[in-house]
Protein backbone atom coordinates (compact mmCIF):
# COMPACT_ATOMS: atom_id res chain seq x y z
CA UNK A 1 0.00 0.00 0.00
CA UNK A 2 1.49 3.34 -1.08
CA UNK A 3 1.55 6.44 1.10
CA UNK A 4 0.97 9.81 -0.53
CA UNK A 5 2.49 13.04 0.67
CA UNK A 6 -0.13 15.70 1.19
CA UNK A 7 -0.26 18.16 -1.67
CA UNK A 8 -0.03 21.20 0.63
CA UNK A 9 3.23 20.15 2.33
CA UNK A 10 5.04 19.29 -0.93
CA UNK A 11 4.07 22.65 -2.45
CA UNK A 12 5.38 24.56 0.52
CA UNK A 13 8.79 22.88 0.25
CA UNK A 14 9.08 23.68 -3.45
CA UNK A 15 8.24 27.34 -2.78
CA UNK A 16 10.86 27.57 0.00
CA UNK A 17 13.61 26.11 -2.26
CA UNK A 18 12.68 28.47 -5.09
CA UNK A 19 12.80 31.55 -2.82
CA UNK A 20 16.24 30.54 -1.49
CA UNK A 21 17.60 30.17 -5.03
CA UNK A 22 16.23 33.57 -6.03
CA UNK A 23 17.75 35.19 -2.93
CA UNK A 24 21.21 33.75 -3.68
CA UNK A 25 21.19 34.83 -7.33
CA UNK A 26 19.80 38.37 -6.95
CA UNK A 27 22.04 39.38 -4.05
CA UNK A 28 25.26 37.95 -5.61
CA UNK A 29 25.73 35.53 -2.72
CA UNK A 30 27.78 32.39 -2.45
CA UNK A 31 25.74 29.46 -1.29
CA UNK A 32 27.37 26.32 0.01
CA UNK A 33 25.93 23.03 1.17
CA UNK A 34 27.46 20.88 3.86
CA UNK A 35 26.75 17.37 2.66
CA UNK A 36 27.89 16.00 5.95
CA UNK A 37 25.54 18.06 8.11
CA UNK A 38 22.73 18.32 5.63
CA UNK A 39 22.52 22.10 6.06
CA UNK A 40 23.27 25.02 3.72
CA UNK A 41 24.74 28.47 4.49
CA UNK A 42 24.78 31.71 2.49
CA UNK A 43 27.11 34.74 2.81
CA UNK A 44 25.87 38.01 1.32
CA UNK A 45 28.31 40.58 -0.16
CA UNK A 46 26.81 44.08 -0.53
CA UNK A 47 27.07 45.57 -4.01
CA UNK A 48 29.47 48.63 -4.02
CA UNK A 49 27.84 51.99 -4.66
CA UNK A 50 29.36 53.78 -7.68
CA UNK A 51 30.72 57.32 -7.07
CA UNK A 52 28.49 60.23 -7.88
CA UNK A 53 29.97 61.80 -11.03
CA UNK A 54 28.31 65.12 -10.27
CA UNK A 55 30.75 65.58 -7.39
CA UNK A 56 33.74 65.98 -9.78
CA UNK A 57 34.27 69.54 -11.03
CA UNK A 58 37.08 71.59 -12.56
CA UNK A 59 37.78 73.48 -9.33
CA UNK A 60 40.79 72.12 -7.34
CA UNK A 61 40.03 70.87 -3.85
CA UNK A 62 40.54 73.51 -1.17
CA UNK A 63 43.54 71.63 0.29
CA UNK A 64 45.41 71.79 -3.05
CA UNK A 65 44.52 75.44 -3.55
CA UNK A 66 45.76 76.21 -0.05
CA UNK A 67 49.04 74.38 -0.67
CA UNK A 68 49.59 76.25 -3.94
CA UNK A 69 48.90 79.56 -2.23
CA UNK A 70 51.38 78.65 0.49
CA UNK A 71 54.10 77.80 -2.05
CA UNK A 72 53.57 81.07 -3.95
CA UNK A 73 53.60 83.05 -0.72
CA UNK A 74 56.80 81.34 0.40
CA UNK A 75 58.51 82.07 -2.94
CA UNK A 76 57.47 85.71 -2.77
CA UNK A 77 58.78 85.97 0.78
CA UNK A 78 62.12 84.49 -0.27
CA UNK A 79 62.37 86.90 -3.21
CA UNK A 80 61.57 89.86 -0.95
CA UNK A 81 64.10 88.65 1.59
CA UNK A 82 66.78 88.27 -1.12
CA UNK A 83 66.07 91.79 -2.43
CA UNK A 84 66.25 93.19 1.08
CA UNK A 85 69.53 91.35 1.64
CA UNK A 86 71.05 92.82 -1.55
CA UNK A 87 69.90 96.29 -0.54
CA UNK A 88 71.38 95.83 2.93
CA UNK A 89 74.72 94.69 1.50
CA UNK A 90 74.79 97.70 -0.83
CA UNK A 91 74.12 100.06 2.08
CA UNK A 92 76.78 98.42 4.23
CA UNK A 93 79.35 98.56 1.41
CA UNK A 94 78.60 102.21 0.68
CA UNK A 95 78.75 103.10 4.36
CA UNK A 96 82.13 101.41 4.84
CA UNK A 97 83.56 103.17 1.79
CA UNK A 98 82.10 106.54 2.76
CA UNK A 99 83.56 106.33 6.25
CA UNK A 100 87.05 105.85 4.78
CA UNK A 101 86.93 108.31 1.91
CA UNK A 102 84.56 111.19 2.78
CA UNK A 103 87.27 113.53 4.10
CA UNK A 104 89.80 112.45 1.45
CA UNK A 105 87.22 113.08 -1.27
CA UNK A 106 86.59 116.63 -0.12
CA UNK A 107 90.34 117.30 0.07
CA UNK A 108 90.95 115.83 -3.39
CA UNK A 109 88.20 117.91 -4.97
CA UNK A 110 89.69 121.04 -3.44
CA UNK A 111 93.19 120.19 -4.69
CA UNK A 112 91.99 119.51 -8.25
CA UNK A 113 89.87 122.62 -8.55
CA UNK A 114 92.59 124.66 -10.22
CA UNK A 115 94.48 121.84 -11.95
CA UNK A 116 94.66 122.28 -15.71
CA UNK A 117 94.61 119.24 -17.95
CA UNK A 118 94.83 115.72 -16.54
CA UNK A 119 97.40 116.50 -13.78
CA UNK A 120 100.93 115.27 -13.09
CA UNK A 121 100.21 111.80 -11.68
CA UNK A 122 98.00 109.90 -14.11
CA UNK A 123 100.77 107.35 -14.68
CA UNK A 124 100.70 106.49 -10.98
CA UNK A 125 96.97 105.72 -10.90
CA UNK A 126 95.19 102.57 -12.12
CA UNK A 127 91.50 101.69 -11.97
CA UNK A 128 89.78 98.32 -11.64
CA UNK A 129 86.02 97.67 -11.67
CA UNK A 130 84.69 95.70 -8.69
CA UNK A 131 82.21 92.81 -9.19
CA UNK A 132 78.67 93.84 -8.29
CA UNK A 133 78.41 90.63 -6.25
CA UNK A 134 80.88 92.20 -3.82
CA UNK A 135 79.27 95.65 -3.75
CA UNK A 136 75.61 94.74 -3.27
CA UNK A 137 74.88 95.65 -6.90
CA UNK A 138 76.53 99.07 -6.81
CA UNK A 139 78.87 100.19 -9.58
CA UNK A 140 82.26 100.68 -7.88
CA UNK A 141 85.84 101.22 -8.98
CA UNK A 142 89.00 100.38 -7.07
CA UNK A 143 91.53 103.19 -7.58
CA UNK A 144 95.13 102.09 -7.01
CA UNK A 145 97.57 104.94 -6.31
CA UNK A 146 101.28 104.10 -6.29
CA UNK A 147 103.82 106.64 -5.12
CA UNK A 148 106.66 106.43 -7.61
CA UNK A 149 108.04 109.88 -6.83
CA UNK A 150 110.76 108.74 -4.42
CA UNK A 151 109.45 110.87 -1.55
CA UNK A 152 106.33 111.13 0.58
CA UNK A 153 103.52 112.77 -1.33
CA UNK A 154 99.75 113.28 -1.35
CA UNK A 155 97.44 112.46 -4.27
CA UNK A 156 94.11 113.71 -5.55
CA UNK A 157 92.15 111.77 -8.19
CA UNK A 158 89.06 112.62 -10.24
CA UNK A 159 86.99 109.84 -11.84
CA UNK A 160 84.28 110.64 -14.40
CA UNK A 161 81.47 108.24 -15.26
CA UNK A 162 80.38 108.49 -18.88
CA UNK A 163 77.25 107.15 -20.56
CA UNK A 164 77.30 105.32 -23.94
CA UNK A 165 77.17 108.72 -25.71
CA UNK A 166 80.38 109.81 -23.99
CA UNK A 167 78.67 112.37 -21.78
CA UNK A 168 79.87 112.75 -18.19
CA UNK A 169 76.90 112.02 -15.93
CA UNK A 170 78.74 111.77 -12.62
CA UNK A 171 82.09 112.81 -11.11
CA UNK A 172 83.74 111.40 -7.99
CA UNK A 173 86.89 112.29 -6.10
CA UNK A 174 89.31 110.20 -4.03
CA UNK A 175 92.74 110.78 -2.64
CA UNK A 176 95.47 109.78 -0.26
CA UNK A 177 97.57 112.06 1.91
CA UNK A 178 101.16 111.45 2.99
CA UNK A 179 101.75 108.28 0.98
CA UNK A 180 105.28 106.95 1.54
CA UNK A 181 107.59 106.29 -1.43
CA UNK A 182 106.85 102.98 -3.17
CA UNK A 183 103.65 102.46 -1.16
CA UNK A 184 100.15 101.98 -2.52
CA UNK A 185 96.71 103.25 -1.53
CA UNK A 186 93.47 101.77 -2.84
CA UNK A 187 90.45 104.01 -2.24
CA UNK A 188 87.09 103.05 -3.78
CA UNK A 189 84.86 105.22 -5.96
CA UNK A 190 81.12 104.46 -6.03
CA UNK A 191 78.65 105.59 -8.67
CA UNK A 192 75.24 106.67 -7.41
CA UNK A 193 73.66 106.36 -10.84
CA UNK A 194 71.12 103.63 -11.79
CA UNK A 195 72.49 100.34 -13.14
CA UNK A 196 71.20 101.22 -16.61
CA UNK A 197 72.41 102.58 -18.91
CA UNK A 198 75.89 101.16 -18.57
CA UNK A 199 78.45 103.76 -17.48
CA UNK A 200 82.19 103.75 -18.09
CA UNK A 201 84.59 105.07 -15.43
CA UNK A 202 87.35 107.29 -16.83
CA UNK A 203 90.41 108.69 -15.07
CA UNK A 204 89.96 112.42 -15.62
CA UNK A 205 92.66 113.90 -13.37
CA UNK A 206 95.38 112.72 -10.99
CA UNK A 207 97.55 115.25 -9.15
CA UNK A 208 100.50 114.67 -6.86
CA UNK A 209 101.10 117.50 -4.40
Amino acid sequence: MSRRVPHGRSGSRRVAVLLAAIACGSALVSCSSDNGGGSSTASVTPRPTPPNASNFTGTPPSAIASAASSIIGSASARASSAAASVSARASEFAASVSADTARASATAEKQLKNVQGSGNATSEVKMTGLPTSETGGLRAVLVTITNNSGKTASYAVQVDFKNPDGKVVETAYVGKENLAPGKKAQPVVISRQPAQPQLTPVLAKAQRY
